[in-house]
């Protein structure tokens, strides 16, 4: 059975996004996490009952750098303004790539633009196609007290394994589809091989 975490730190943060957007998150970090890696979780908004609560795991790439190669940057963008308005919490989670790290995921562009979708590149690169385990965050969400919660995901997988740890995932919310150009085969990917809900994803012909 894992070790219960607890809350190590809580700061207040002001938050401004890069398209002016303004709010303040509670920033909080926990004492051990199962993986030993350093996960934030954002406190939005007012308490609630059943909050809302998004599962975002890190891109510097997106989050940061603004690559439209993926919808992470639009995603985190959007999960903040509608958890701060909803109250709940979002948690930043350290698992780069779908779990296999900054450099790898470089790599894997590198094969996709070979060819590869994002699942085949991780594969191709010995990974599974999605190395993400969700245990830090059961612990993240005990540690704050969340027993029932709303889940804004586009990822069935998410609520698999936060039931699975014993959350009671009341909801799933869908996020906007944030497409552009240089992502589309990637949300194509996610929605026909990954199972993500993307709904009003363009029904293109594309290989499958």
């Amino acid at each position: 059975m894992t070790t219960p975490a607890t809350v190590r730190t809580e700061v207040n943060l002001p938050l401004r996004m890069a398209d002016g957007y303004t709010s303040s998150a509670r920033v909080i970090t926990f004492h051990g996490l199962a993986d030993g890696r350093e996960h934030l979780a954002l406190g939005l908004g007012d308490s609630m009952p059943t909050p809302l609560v998004r599962l975002h795991s890190e891109c510097l790439t997106g989050d940061v750098f603004g690559s439209e190669r993926c919808d992470c940057g639009p995603q985190l963008r959007e999960s903040v303004e509608r958890i701060a308005a909803a109250g709940g919490y979002l948690l930043y989670l350290h698992q780069e790539g779908r779990g296999i790290g900054l450099y790898d995921k470089i790599d894997a562009y590198a094969l996709q633009d070979g060819g590869l979708d994002t699942y085949q590149a991780n594969r191709a690169l010995g990974h599974a196609e999605d190395e993400r385990d969700y245990t830090v965050a059961g612990q993240m969400l005990a540690a704050l007290g969340v027993r029932r919660l709303r889940l804004l995901t586009n990822n069935p997988d998410k609520a698999r394994q936060l039931t699975a740890l014993g959350l009671d995932v009341v909801e799933q919310v869908s996020t906007g589809v944030h497409v552009s150009a240089a992502n589309l085969g990637y949300l194509v990917a996610k929605a026909r091989h990954g199972e993500h809900e993307l709904i009003g994803l363009p029904d293109l012909d594309l290989p499958a």
